[in-house]
């Protein structure tokens, strides 16, 4: 359901545009943050006016979905499939996947990737089973996009900074690429800068730019715009330049948005804000309401995977909120559809478009969100377990039987105790049983193994 947002003088709608050329597309998904983050969603902790006037002026979704941790959402948004169709290690993109990249590319767009990757090698040497997932992700190059610049494309113990005098790994397709340093920069300074230099090269053909930010991931320290920026000395890890890394994450995106208009692009350049995860969990931030929420990245809790998107496409999209549900493996056919790209071209995907959803028309909707969720095996994963659950606005239901109310009051989740389901829980569970059952239907699950890479019985999962 669409509505528009006619209480807010400044957020009048804009007039649908006639036929225009195939959109630029830059997508941004941002390093763990939760919607109690942001101002349009009720967060007042922090300041966020540039993401904020982005909602303002395009579509603010109330009830997308990430999955609870970084390398789970990058795969599902990357390919359109669910996790139990692509998993293989945390910190590893199966080499034999197609990815959206791969499809606007050979749609015709020129296509680029700055940002952060981690999808390559992950484990450090030392680990026990490291050996058998070094160097067994996707290389960059390989990952359907003409031109890369991205933090920890490579080993673990070769990343470098992610944030003061950034270290990535540049090239193009096909070629290995070279490790770059920045001395007296801030990585996302350079990512935002190169996303507007390359939609500018590109304007004779649609382009797209997927950026995932480093920002506002761990570790906590000073942005170009704190009191402690110095980036000639080793920064100064503190929980309080928490907030300093996500006011510069909302800084980060309004430089892009302003380079765009400065280029006489933004016009015809649909730009998507996005999340991989609820925030730190030594992160607490408040909304209006008087809550304080701590974040829940990691978690299958409301705050580990309720995240904000907001769509913006001056002219074409109406200021808007829709209370449809997305979940990430809905942007590649989103994408497909934005680039004139059928996805159906690479095969069955699990994603729905929300395309009708930005532009006012009937289309196929999601009934609920489905999740399957097990970052192992991994380095430091040795606390989690597997998951799987289905949600839609009123409810989650777990594969082991738990069942959460949700209520209107955002990320508020409370368990239904055993033997005290009413008739509207029985018919949740029913429904929520079902899509998980027609989720899994025909798809060998991956086997349960522990951190290691070792099988496990794992009674939790």
């Amino acid at each position: 359901m669409r509505y528009l947002l006619l209480l807010l003088p400044a957020c009048l709608p804009i007039a649908a545009a006639g036929a225009t050329p195939r959109p630029n597309i830059v997508l941004i998904m941002a390093d763990d943050v939760g919607i109690e983050a942001l101002g349009c969603y009720g967060g007042v902790s922090y300041r966020t006016p540039q993401l904020d006037a982005l909602a303002c002026g395009g579509v603010r979704f109330t009830h997308a979905y990430s999955q609870p941790l970084c390398t789970p959402t990058r795969v599902q948004l990357m390919t359109g499939k669910y996790n139990h169709r692509n998993w293989k290690a945390f910190g590893v993109l199966d080499p034999g996947e197609r990815t959206f990249g791969h499809r606007l590319r050979d749609a015709g767009y020129a296509t680029a990737i700055f940002g952060k990757w981690q999808l390559r090698s992950y484990d450090p040497p030392d680990f026990p089973g490291a050996a058998d997932r070094r160097d067994s992700g996707m290389h960059a190059k390989d990952a359907g996009f003409d031109e890369y610049a991205l933090h920890h494309a490579g080993h673990t113990e070769d990343k470098g900074s992610r944030y003061a005098n950034p270290t990535m790994l540049e090239g193009v397709a096909g070629q290995g690429g070279e490790l770059k340093t920045y001395p007296g920069r801030f990585g996302e300074d350079i990512w935002v800068a190169k996303t507007i230099d390359f939609l500018e090269r590109h304007r004779e053909q649609p382009a797209f730019v997927y950026y995932p930010m480093a920002l506002p991931h761990w570790p906590f320290v000073p942005t170009p715009n704190s009191d402690g920026w110095n980036p000639e000395e080793p920064a100064a890890e503190a929980l309080r330049y928490a907030a300093d890394m996500i006011e510069y994450m909302d800084t980060a995106v309004g430089n892009l948005v302003a380079g765009l208009d400065a280029k006489g692009l933004r016009d015809n350049t649909v730009v998507i804000f996005y999340s991989d995860n609820g925030a730190h969990m030594d992160v607490t931030s408040r909304l209006a309401d008087g809550r304080a929420i701590a974040g829940g990245k990691g978690t299958s809790r409301q705050t580990g995977v309720h995240v904000p998107l907001i769509v913006s496409w001056p002219g074409r999209v109406l200021p808007a909120q829709s209370d449809s549900l997305v979940d990430a493996s809905d942007f590649y056919p989103t994408l497909c559809e934005l680039a004139g790209a059928p996805a159906s071209a690479d095969g069955p995907r699990d994603g729905i478009s929300f395309v009708p959803e930005l532009l006012g028309r009937a289309g196929p909707k999601r009934e609920a969100v489905f999740c399957w969720y097990d970052p192992r095996p991994g380095h430091d994963k040795t606390q989690f377990s597997r998951e799987v659950f289905a949600l839609d606005r009123r409810y989650k239901y777990f594969r082991d039987g738990r069942l959460f109310r949700l209520s209107d009051r955002p990320l508020e989740e409370t368990l239904v105790e055993p033997g005290s389901a009413d008739g509207r829980d029985r018919a949740a569970v029913k429904k929520l049983k079902r899509v998980i059952d027609e989720a899994m239907e025909g798809v060998a699950e991956p086997p349960l193994v522990d951190a290691y890479g070792q099988p496990t019985p794992d009674p939790a999962g």
